[in-house]
């Protein structure tokens, strides 16, 4: 395809081959350069060109903060010739002053250097740039390229005074900008003090961004002391080269910081969520279902769908208090014993929301519901979310169902049915009634207290009969995919217990119990078969998901952390990975098998959405699950991705019978950007679940007094070692963190005796498997997997969120006085003070400063000012378009 040219200075080797092949040239030194000198000079001079331009933009005036940016020109030239290295700027959450990447994946350079990505180390070298922006990388020379910092980010070296760093990695400046990521920030305006006051006469002032890797932004208010300590949503509108820090414009106001729900609606922000209440002509869409006009099945849906109503055993197994409940089981004998029949029923969300309407496109745009610690924004107005899509029980419900006829021996498939039906289902059971019931225990089934003894003995028998049935069933499924190599991981899942008047008592982490695996295994064998159908009829523009296989370096903590307790850890393949993984028990101590586990999460690459036709068949799989062919079918009413997937089953039926799809299937390249919208999205939405949490558990530590308050004292187990510290885990709050050993001071954590910590002057020393401490009181050593006692603090922070603080207090585990309860039990207090929190702090705000009307109903700056009136403008001339789409929309 290239012609190929050998270079020699032997003249036999010229005449014996250089006609021999077409397309090879064999020709000396004197002879390439005659024939190729124009390709080389041009080369040469675009080479030349590039560094022209650096030298000039070096010699700039000095009085520029940062040098310009080179011209786009320049910047593609670079990019394609190799002289520089484009990525997305990736700033460190730790270290947001000085150290930031440059992440490179799906670049064409090969160098092996630049997998892990380039280190722009410096507040100059980022050159104007924000944390996402899309940028072009001139590398330094190798002299210049420094070490990242190590995750504990307090320590330092004793010798030098600077940070500890890991070994030198390809180190660069930013040179360009290709694509600015600004969006909308929350900052806070700082409190005023004498050093301030003159900035804010002039109404200019620095605001803080919650998110620590973004800079300070400068803005203009007539509004800046009555905003002191408040987060407001602010744009950048431009950054000079001149300046340190870009300028931007405010645009509403949120609330007074630390208050429960200024805080949680900066968590939507800075996740990009925007999820307002659905609009008047979304709702007109919504059937009515009311005590005056109930709704009712339709006859016609009757005579298109299967009736189940009267021949399965349905019911649904969901967390306590669960509304939105989007699937249903039943398992029931058939042909006197020899088969049995397995079934997964979901609800029918499309039937209620045609595609293209109005409700269709805002559930698109958040493509999920989004759970927070003490809240959720549904995906779908809630006359679907909570009722009519919702599978409750003892009332008719439309789904989309899968049938499964399975040999009563081996449990193998014999034959499988997709398909609409109508169901009703008999029990809404949560996870730890269903289990009572699976362990034998006493347990009262709602919907049997009004039965006769007879009666209700008779259906508790027959539910009891299902749930084994089914838990036999899935206990063979798992085994199925456990011979595949399935991954059994590990997560902190914390979630909000409420009371009856829906305030949190506790954040309780989630307690393992088998029905949440049988539930689990019969919805991925639902998901798995639903893959396969829509694929086969589908195969370029089918929405699958799929998990990469992790990169091996990312288990080197886990395989030196497993090794250090004495496990050998595998992790070529999946199936290795999970055999390692369950012969790395400790009997004496259940958590080492837990941590490997997070450890092993940690390590994945992330599951994600994609089309058929943009993947080839061999990346299809689900590393994790062990299956060729995944997706997600059975959560339609919190994910939009199980509504494009139910009309794709529906398209693939219609096929099957004849006919075409109605409508049109959208084309890979649509479904593809639907898949990475989705992914997006559904990142948000992990990030404000675990920013939600942690919110909460700072809530409820801050207002204890650490010192004397016994909750604040708890057990810690150390999980991985660091130059200045340990990372502990708690398991009895769901909370990872460090614990430093030595502090800013210099002092280090000596142990006395009888365990007890205290900071004395000394030395710090790691280890693979340990760290230890040198003072006048001899050495104190923490290994890996030690249990020990911490204190756990908040560390309050003005103008960002609050963090945990743990600091070390005993070298031994924690024995608390109180007798031992449940867990659920002994954390029924954890965040009981959050609304009280939040009340208080109305109050006060209510006693300070006074916010104008305007602020108070718009979260809008009283003195009109460019951007409101644009925005009006934009308003009023979006008016008659919105009208005429909402024509287009009740056309078709």
């Amino acid at each position: 395809m290239m012609n190929v040219v050998m270079i020699t200075e032997d003249d036999d080797a010229v005449g014996q081959y250089g006609s021999l092949n077409s397309g090879v040239f064999v020709i000396t030194v004197q002879e390439y350069l005659k024939n190729f000198w124009p390709e080389l000079q041009a080369a040469h001079e675009l080479y030349s060109s590039i560094c022209q331009a650096l030298q000039e933009k070096e010699g700039e005036d000095s009085q520029r903060e940062f040098s310009e940016h080179l011209p786009a020109e320049v910047l593609e030239a670079g990019i394609k010739s190799g002289r520089f290295i484009q990525g997305t700027l990736d700033v460190s959450k730790h270290r947001a002053q000085n150290e930031a990447f440059v992440t490179n994946e799906g670049l064409t350079n090969k160098n092996a250097d630049l997998r892990g990505g380039v280190l722009v180390y410096g507040g100059k070298n980022r050159n104007r740039a924000v944390h996402g922006d899309m940028v072009a990388v001139d590398l330094l020379p190798e002299s210049e390229w420094r070490g990242k910092a190590t995750a504990l980010t307090e320590g330092q070296d004793e010798k030098t005074g600077e940070d500890t760093k890991s070994k030198p990695m390809p180190t660069g400046r930013i040179v360009g900008i290709l694509q600015r990521n600004w969006r909308d920030y929350v900052v806070t305006f700082p409190p005023r003090d004498r050093t301030q006051s003159q900035s804010r006469n002039s109404q200019r002032i620095l605001v803080i961004p919650w998110d620590r890797r973004v800079p300070k932004i400068r803005i203009s208010t007539q509004q800046a002391d009555t905003l002191q300590d408040h987060r407001v949503v602010v744009r950048i509108d431009s950054w000079e080269s001149t300046s340190l820090y870009p300028n931007g414009h405010s645009v509403r106001v949120l609330g007074r910081a630390g208050e429960l729900e200024t805080e949680v609606q900066t968590i939507l922000i800075e996740n990009c969520i925007h999820v307002p209440p659905f609009s008047d002509a979304q709702l007109r869409e919504m059937p009515v279902n009311s005590p005056e006009k109930p709704w009712r099945v339709d006859p016609a849906q009757v005579a298109q769908r299967r009736d189940i109503r009267g021949s399965h055993l349905v019911f649904s197994i969901d967390p306590r208090g669960c509304e939105d409940v989007d699937d249903t089981l039943s398992v029931r004998s058939l042909a006197d014993g020899k088969l049995l029949e397995l079934g997964v029923h979901i609800a029918d969300v499309t039937h209620f929301v045609p595609e293209g309407s109005l409700t269709d496109l805002e559930a698109r745009s958040r493509a999920t519901t989004y759970y927070l610690a003490d809240r959720r924004y549904d995906m779908l107005p809630a006359v679907l979310s909570a009722d009519l899509c919702s599978l409750l029980g003892g009332v008719d419900r439309y789904a989309m169902s899968v049938l499964w006829e399975l040999d009563a021996q081996t449990l193998a498939v014999n034959k499988v049915w997709y398909g609409r039906t109508l169901i009703r289902s008999a029990y809404q059971l949560h996870y730890e009634l269903a289990q009572a019931l699976l362990n034998g225990e006493e347990a009262e089934v709602l919907e049997l207290a009004r039965l006769g003894s007879e009666e209700r003995d008779g259906k508790l028998a027959e539910l009891i009969q299902a749930l084994e049935m089914l838990t036999r069933v899935a206990r063979h499924l798992r085994a199925q995919r456990d011979r595949g190599g399935a991954l059994e991981l590990e997560g902190l899942e914390v979630r909000a217990q409420l009371d009856e008047d829906k305030n949190i008592t506790a954040l309780v982490p989630r307690q393992p119990l088998e029905v949440h695996e049988t539930v689990a295994e019969c919805m991925i064998h639902a998901n798995h078969w639903v893959a396969r159908k829509i694929q086969e009829a589908f195969p370029s523009q089918s929405l699958l998901r799929r998990h990469p296989a992790p990169r091996e370096e990312l288990f080197s903590q886990l395989v030196d952390t497993a090794k250090a307790r004495g496990f050998p850890m595998d992790t070529r393949t999946n199936k290795a990975l999970a055999n390692s993984l369950d012969g790395a028990v400790d009997q004496q101590d259940p958590l080492v098998n837990k941590l490997l586990r997070m450890m092993a999460t940690q390590a994945m690459s992330q599951a994600v959405y994609f089309s058929t036709g943009a993947e080839p068949v061999d990346r299809f799989y689900h590393y994790g699950l062990a299956l060729d062919r995944y997706t997600h079918f059975t959560s339609p009413i919190r994910r939009y991705a199980d509504m494009a997937v139910h009309r794709l089953l529906t398209a693939a039926l219609q096929v099957e019978r004849g006919g075409s799809p109605d409508p049109p299937l959208a084309s890979n390249r649509e479904v593809e950007e639907l898949a990475q919208h989705i992914n997006n999205k559904n990142r948000a939405a992990q990030r404000a679940q675990n920013l939600s949490t942690a919110l909460f558990q700072c809530l409820y530590f801050k207002q204890r007094d650490p010192q004397t308050d016994p909750r604040c004292v708890a057990d810690a187990v150390v999980y991985a070692i660091r130059d200045n510290g340990i990372l502990v885990f708690v398991s009895e709050y769901g909370v990872k963190g460090p614990v430093y050993m030595k502090n800013k001071e210099g002092r280090v954590v000596s142990v006395g005796p009888d365990g007890s910590c205290e900071w004395q002057s000394g030395s710090v020393r790691r280890y693979p498997d340990h760290i230890t401490t040198t003072s006048s009181c001899g050495t104190s050593t923490f290994r890996l997997f030690d249990h020990i006692t911490v204190r756990i603090s908040v560390q309050s922070m003005a103008c960002h969120s609050d963090t945990l603080n743990m600091e070390v207090i005993s070298n031994k585990p924690h024995c608390s006085a109180e007798p031992q309860q449940p867990p659920s039990q002994a954390r029924s207090h954890l965040v009981q003070e959050v609304v009280r929190l939040a009340e208080e702090a109305q109050d006060k705000a209510a006693q300070g400063p006074k916010l104008s009307r305007e602020e108070k109903e718009f979260h809008q700056s009283r003195t009109p000012n460019l951007y409101s009136l644009l925005e009006e403008v934009r308003e009023l001339a979006l008016l008659d378009l919105v009208a005429a789409s909402q024509v287009c929309v009740a056309s078709t």
